[in-house]
């Protein structure tokens, strides 16, 4: 893939303020041809610069208004089917596999706390995880963002 140039980014920052905007609407708003951003659009979205849209759907208004943290220890030579374990529980929403003190770190939803308790049990009985321990998500106080690296790199 290329490297992202300036025409990308102004491209990105339109689509970040109005994600719904057509590719006419950011040509006229960005002073370009309609062409050029059509294909631009298309270039960004086969090198993977979009993320889904299901990533912009609340789960708190989907039902599940309490999120926590979760910090897995496994067994290494099964991480693979731990892994392919814990994709089976819906309310998982997130894993990243971390280096350092812990292996995996899950988000998890869930509607209160004594479903939050039913989760981490699932998780734990889970074939392969030695330990796991949770932290309530008080509140998202950066939220997802991109718009300073772009701005910085323009």
């Amino acid at each position: 893939m290329r490297s992202f140039d300036n025409t990308d980014r102004r491209i990105l920052m339109a689509l970040a303020d109005d994600p719904r905007s057509t590719n006419v609407s950011l040509a006229d708003r960005l002073g370009l041809s309609r062409n050029t951003v059509q294909a631009r659009v298309a270039e960004l979205e086969r090198n993977g610069a979009f993320l889904s849209f299901e990533r912009r759907i609340s789960a708190r208004v989907a039902g599940y208004p309490l999120a926590a943290f979760v910090d897995v220890h496994v067994q290494q030579q099964r991480l693979a089917a731990v892994v392919e374990s814990l994709a089976a529980i819906p309310e998982i929403v997130q894993a990243h596999g971390l280096s350092g003190p812990s292996d995996l770190l899950l988000r998890v939803v869930c509607v209160d706390a004594e479903d939050l308790f039913r989760i981490t049990g699932i998780i734990q009985s889970t074939e392969g995880v030695d330990r796991a321990e949770t932290s309530l998500d008080m509140g998202e106080l950066i939220p997802y963002r991109l718009r300073p690296l772009l701005t910085r790199d323009a």
